[in-house]
């Protein structure tokens, strides 16, 4: 992959539900360390694109591109083994297991084979990465206690060390500000501009606290019934009218 290589390359998106249409021939390229917002009013379509990008929905039209591979149609698994991280609007942690083995699980799901995963070593190898993951994300003194006796904001950090567990050169976030209180939330926000200035990862964020995505996304895109409507540096889209008057203003 080339500097100039997008990360992601989506073209001509569309989906439709019946008479719905959902997403309506989007089209966006996220570069290499680039911290992508995608917002827009509840219906806009913002989910519906994640899930057609990561393969978990058939769109139908639209091809997908990352770091310059085709892949249209690959299942999610198998974007997750090119580089391609995802948080969810529901956690995905387990409550009945600690935080070292939620992220030792996520990383599982990445190296090596079946076989390997079934006769190698019960952590796969993975305990002194998952130790480096926690340590990163201020999670040291919840390292074996389960995940279910966490707060909410200290489980969406534990679902954010889960999904950069790979090393992925692209993480999709689905709403990581959703119910996180503020000093949480400033928690979140410092550790993922922490991450994408050493790693140079790029993350496409969709969020619905505009404080939030204003200040970490270095571009927006603007969805409103399914298209977009408007993209660029955070201070146009604020002063955008077209904006302001389907959404911000809303």
């Amino acid at each position: 992959m080339s500097a100039g290589t997008p990360v992601l390359s989506v073209r001509d998106m569309s989906k439709s539900f019946g008479a719905i249409h959902a997403v309506q021939g989007v089209s966006f390229d996220v570069m290499p360390g680039e911290i992508l917002g995608l917002i827009g009013p509840n219906g806009s379509g913002k989910s519906t694109l994640f899930n057609c990008i990561l393969g978990q929905l058939t769109p139908n039209s639209g091809r997908v591109e990352v770091n310059g591979q085709s892949v249209s149609g690959r299942r999610a698994c198998d974007l997750n083994r090119l580089g391609v991280g995802r948080t969810f609007q529901q956690l995905s942690v387990f409550p009945q297991m600690s935080v070292l083995d939620n992220i030792i699980l996520a990383g599982q799901e990445h190296r090596g084979t079946m076989l390997g995963r079934l006769f190698g070593a019960p952590d796969a190898g993975l305990t002194a990465d998952a130790d480096q993951m926690i340590r990163f994300f201020r999670l040291d003194h919840l390292r074996d206690t389960m995940a279910g006796a966490l707060s909410y904001g200290q489980q969406k950090l534990v679902d954010a060390a889960m999904a950069f567990m790979a090393g992925p050169s692209l993480v999709l976030l689905d709403e990581p500000a959703g119910g996180v209180n503020l000093t949480m939330l400033a928690n979140l926000k410092e550790r993922l501009v922490a991450y994408n200035r050493e790693h140079g990862t790029s993350f496409v964020v969709i969020e619905h606290n505009m404080e939030f995505v204003m200040s970490l996304c270095t571009r927006i895109i603007v969805l409103a019934e399914g298209r977009i409507i408007a993209e660029g540096a955070p201070d146009e889209i604020r002063s955008n009218q077209t904006v302001i008057d389907a959404y911000l203003g809303g």
